[in-house]
């Protein structure tokens, strides 16, 4: 069985746009390969955070996790397993200065971290997650990583690093892991369409996963449609975007008999909305009622993913010996 890497920060509230686009395929690729699924901390770090939160939210972000169907068994938190940040130091010495400073995202967030906090401190933790994050998925040499398109330059970024360290160790020793592109609907904002359906924007910008019925009607029922500004002959990005979120919950049927009203002229509004507020409440609804079920023993889950993250700790710890004897450390 072919092995999956994929991770997530523990940076609050799961909305939407996270479970459509990422953690909803988490949990339909855990029926086709072996995977690892890592609640990444350290990576939280690079960005400014309170530090009282950090380890709140990587509990509620594993509980979310596995209300919404991911195998506890498969996950586990980056921080359990120290040879992470191990394995990151000595790639460090296989990947070049100027490969991180080109990187796209590093740009992108060292202007979000002047914009946000008014300072110029971008942490060397910033530049240098692209490389802790090769470790992330060399460590279990997996085959594949599921992809969006921003996250190609840091997955190249590992493929180049893991042929560095075959060509200098003499030996095809790391696998080169390809990406693994899957169907993720591009889940928009229902306040304002024209961007993506994000935390950082503000609560009415995302919608809860684990919502309650009312706040879900309510904010569907607020949605943007149409701003008056589509081109004639086009759908405009707030019906799309509707339209996509049936279409994601599973709503098949309705979705094609809306898009027929849609293409005949005569959609209702009022109608769609109704749709897509019903679509996401029978969504949610077994999510919430895990969740529940979860946080009453908060203990037993806890003890799962201890144990689950020193399980895979054998995997790492066993690359470890064999890299370290690779590159001419010495071992325990």
């Amino acid at each position: 069985m072919k092995t999956v890497l994929s991770a997530i920060q523990p940076t609050g509230d799961m909305h939407l746009g996270n479970y459509f686009g990422a953690v909803k395929n988490w949990v339909d690729l855990q029926e086709k390969y072996k995977c690892f699924y890592g609640v990444v901390d350290y990576h939280a770090m690079t960005m400014p955070y309170q530090v009282s939160k950090l380890r709140t939210n990587t509990w509620d972000l594993i509980t979310n996790l596995v209300a919404v169907g991911v195998k506890p068994e498969n996950l586990f938190i980056q921080s359990l397993v120290p040879e992470h940040t191990e394995l990151g130091w000595i790639f460090n010495c296989f990947c070049s200065y100027g490969q991180l400073t080109r990187m796209t995202q590093f740009k992108d967030k060292s202007v979000q971290v002047n914009e946000t906090t008014k300072e110029s401190f971008i942490s060397v933790g910033l530049l240098d997650y692209p490389v802790l994050q090769t470790a992330d998925i060399l460590i279990y040499k997996a085959d594949y990583v599921p992809v969006g398109k921003d996250q190609e330059q840091h997955l190249e970024l590992a493929r180049d690093i893991a042929q560095r360290f075959n060509s200098q160790v003499g030996k095809e020793y790391f696998v080169l892991p390809e990406p693994l592109y899957t169907e993720t609907p591009k889940i928009r904002s229902t306040a304002d369409p024209s961007k993506k359906m994000s935390k950082s924007a503000g609560e009415k910008h995302y919608i809860n996963v684990f919502a309650d019925e009312a706040t879900i009607r309510r904010q569907i029922k607020s949605a943007v449609t149409d701003s008056g500004d589509t081109p004639a002959g086009s759908m405009a990005e707030g019906i799309q975007n509707l339209f996509e979120l049936i279409k994601a919950s599973g709503w098949n049927t309705e979705h094609d008999h809306l898009m027929r009203d849609y293409n005949a002229g005569s959609l209702k509004y009022v109608d769609l909305k109704q749709v897509t507020a019903d679509a996401l409440v029978q969504l949610i609804i077994p999510f919430t009622e895990k969740k529940k079920e979860l946080n009453a023993d908060k203990k037993h889950l806890k003890d799962q993913i201890k144990q689950s993250s020193s399980e895979v700790r054998k995997v790492a710890q066993q690359t470890m010996r064999e890299v370290k004897e690779l590159v001419g450390l010495l071992n325990v």
